[in-house]
């Protein structure tokens, strides 16, 4: 696909979660269909005739195994968060429909323990996960979302 061709495609609406635990730290989990290092947060689309709310304690779920009585929703972004993808994915990622995704963004607190969480879904996103520092998430991301991450530790950090 050209520049030209990937520019007038339109975003993909989604969600995502930072999770925090009550030590303030943030989970991630390692992508499990990329090879090198491609940690994220729990992200994922929004079905029809869902909020975003809902679709994000859906996706926490499907992705993580938490269930939505074991997380409170303390805060979400006011604005809907962009970013594109590399060009060469774009063909390869959503059969070439999106130039990248437009996520509205949730702070969800874990009030499980560690044990609770279970990425051996019915379809496994991730490799392994772990928590982090909120001082070390955007360096352990995939570069193309750095920046919308940042803007979700801005939006998200004197609550986390």
């Amino acid at each position: 696909m050209t520049p030209a061709e990937i520019a007038k495609l339109p975003y993909r609406h989604c969600v995502g979660v930072m999770l925090a635990n009550p030590q303030g730290q943030v989970f991630v989990g390692q992508r499990i269909d990329t090879p090198g290092p491609a940690w994220q947060m729990p992200q994922g689309g929004i079905d029809k005739g869902e909020t975003p709310q809902q679709a994000a304690l859906r996706e926490l779920w499907e992705e993580t195994g938490i269930p939505a009585d074991l997380v409170r929703i303390e805060a979400e972004t006011e604005d809907w968060l962009t970013y594109e993808l590399p060009h060469d994915l774009v063909p390869k990622i959503w059969k070439g429909r999106y130039r990248g995704q437009e996520q509205k963004w949730f702070l969800a607190r874990f009030e499980g323990s560690d044990s609770d969480v279970n990425i051996e879904t019915d379809h496994p996103e991730f490799s392994r996960w772990q928590w982090l520092s909120p001082d070390h998430l955007v360096e352990n991301i995939v570069p193309f979302k750095r920046a919308v991450y940042t803007k979700v530790l801005n939006a998200f950090r004197a609550k986390i």
